[in-house]
């Protein structure tokens, strides 16, 4: 059902892998992934994906505060050697702050610029830079939100399943994504669309919060991929994923003893197709709406 479909929505549908290095050394890295909007470069993905840039910037004081007095207790000359390790002992560190991040984009060189966030509804927009048109062959078009039927098959698009591994060169400061990991694989899923959920008004009161539910559980990678219809149509952005609790648990035997497995349906919520286009709307990103 979905085949024509995914060769449109694999055009305009790119990963994003975040890598972060820890205090205590630790390097991780995982995969989202964002919708090429225009020739312009613009794109559209989740507000979460700036998690790790918001807690770097965060961090960076609290390690330089913290750097601060383990200095100013080494450079105390009337302080015995033993004192000092007792005094930087009982300086609390976070062995979890952020030291470095970074964001790779679908290819090498890419940065990512004129971001904009609607946090509370987990949007984000922004323009990749440099930018070549002849990099998409086709441009999506977004779903006219004045018309949605509940029972219409969709399906979600992005990148889990997959395990990018990331080390960090201290000599450059730089992170290095382990050959043959990049690009991912796409994986879709399909669902159909249930109804949509109401989370409040934006910060400003300008925007009503609206999420799109699908029965199916959006994948962990798919976060700001698309979801959309038979046509390649975008209906909605992958958001997040509720655990909806089926009020029964029955009980198996794990290890010799019987123990209650609670139920859930697990269904995905995408942003809204009317928040995704008076945004971009009130932005100035040029896009196409379907005329159904």
């Amino acid at each position: 059902m979905f085949a024509q479909a995914y060769e449109i929505a694999r055009n305009f549908t790119w990963p994003v892998v975040i890598s972060t290095r820890l205090y205590d050394g630790t390097v991780q890295s995982g995969c989202a992934a964002f919708v090429i909007v225009n020739d312009q470069g613009w794109i559209v993905s989740v507000a979460h994906i700036a998690a790790a840039n918001t807690a770097g910037q965060q961090d960076a004081g609290e390690i330089s505060a913290f750097e601060a007095k383990v200095h100013a207790i080494e450079s105390d000359a009337k302080l015995k050697p033993a004192d000092k390790r007792g005094r930087i002992r009982r300086i609390k560190s976070n062995p979890k702050w952020v030291t470095n991040f970074s964001y790779w984009w679908g290819r090498d060189g890419l940065d990512i610029k004129d971001v904009k966030l609607l946090s509370e509804g987990d949007l984000f927009i922004g323009r990749l830079e440099p930018f070549d048109r002849s990099w998409v062959g086709r441009y999506p078009v977004f779903k006219n939100p004045s018309v949605l039927r509940p029972g219409t098959s969709l399906c979600k698009l992005g990148y889990p399943f997959h395990d990018i591994g990331a080390t960090f060169d201290r000599k450059t400061g730089r992170f290095v994504l382990t050959p043959g990991s990049v690009p991912p694989p796409l994986f879709p899923i399909e669902g159909i669309y249930t109804r949509n959920a109401l989370a409040g008004k934006s910060n400003d009161g300008k925007y009503d919060i609206v999420f799109l539910e699908t029965s199916s559980p959006g994948l962990k990678g798919q976060s700001g991929g698309p979801i959309f219809d038979v046509k390649g149509t975008i209906w909605a952005i992958q958001s997040r994923t509720k655990h909806w609790p089926l009020g029964f648990s029955p009980k198996v035997k794990k290890n010799g003893r019987e123990v209650e497995e609670n139920q859930f349906l697990n269904a995905g919520w995408g942003i809204h197709p009317q928040l995704l286009v008076s945004f971009m709307q009130d932005n100035g990103i040029a896009f196409l709406v379907s005329d159904y």
